[in-house]
Order: C-alpha cells, then structure tokens, then sequence
C-alpha cells in the first residue's frame, strides 16, 4: 500500500502511528498549545495539528480509541468522522465527555484512531418498487424475535 501524505500544520504536530503491527487503526494525538479540559457533556474540537491525503476512492474514519472511551467517556461527538478524499484541510477529533467527572486532554495525547478504508460511491436511482426479501421492511429489532 502507498504512504499516506500528511503535512504538519504546525510544530509539535505528530503523524499518525500504529500501538502494534496488527493495529487497524492508526493513532491520531492531539496538538494543543495548552491542555483542554472537557466538562462532564460538553463537547470539544481537539487539533491534530496535521492535514492528509486520503487516497481517491477511500475515506479516513475517526473512531474513538477504546481505553478513552471505556476508562474515561471521552469519544467522538459524531461517533465516527469522516475524512473525504478531497478535503485537505486540519484533522480535529470533536471529542464529547460523556462522563460525569471533566476530563483533561494533554498536548500529544492519543486522542482517537483513524482507518483508511475503500468507499463505494453508487449513483442513486429512483424506481417504483425493489426487490422482495424475506425480511421485507421489517427493522429495529425484527431479526431477534
């Protein structure tokens, strides 16, 4: 696979590293001139100090790190963020405290994990009917009954 571009945007800015070699996701660490403090339901953009090049035809996505989310209540306002190929703009991570007690993000601290993936981007056509299927249009907890 190809190196993904990324430019530092300003010092101290740190690129994206892998915890092991059978990581998905690659760590993403903040970039803070001071530490931020996240009060119990609030949210916070957290710069990375960083910009990429997601390769055409993937998208980057920002998932919550599973020991900030688990041990702390911090994770992603959006749930997951989404990198498009197009946009070179900062990587900032909207961090929520979902917790009850504030949170203190510290400059250089792995705040979020990011996974290049394959994205299908199909035209959208309308018709007057689809395809029938067993489960037809039934949903949100159909299948366990």
């Amino acid at each position: 696979m190809e190196p993904i571009h990324v430019k530092k945007l300003r010092s101290g800015a740190l690129l994206p590293t892998y915890g092991t070699s059978g990581a998905a996701g690659a760590d993403l660490y903040a970039c803070l001139e001071a530490p931020v403090t996240i009060a119990p339901g609030q949210t916070v953009f957290v710069p990375t100090g960083i910009a990429l090049e997601v390769p055409a035809g993937c998208a980057g996505l920002v998932y919550a790190r599973s020991g900030l989310a688990c041990k702390r209540g911090l994770a992603p306002a959006n749930k997951v963020g989404v990198v498009d190929s197009d946009y070179r703009g900062e990587i900032n991570v909207v961090l929520h405290n979902h917790g009850n007690q504030p949170q203190r993000i510290e400059n250089g601290e792995r705040i979020a994990q990011l996974l290049i993936t394959p994205v299908l981007t199909p035209a959208y056509e309308e018709v007057n009917d689809l395809t029938d299927t067993l489960r037809g249009g039934a949903g949100f907890g159909s299948t366990g009954k």
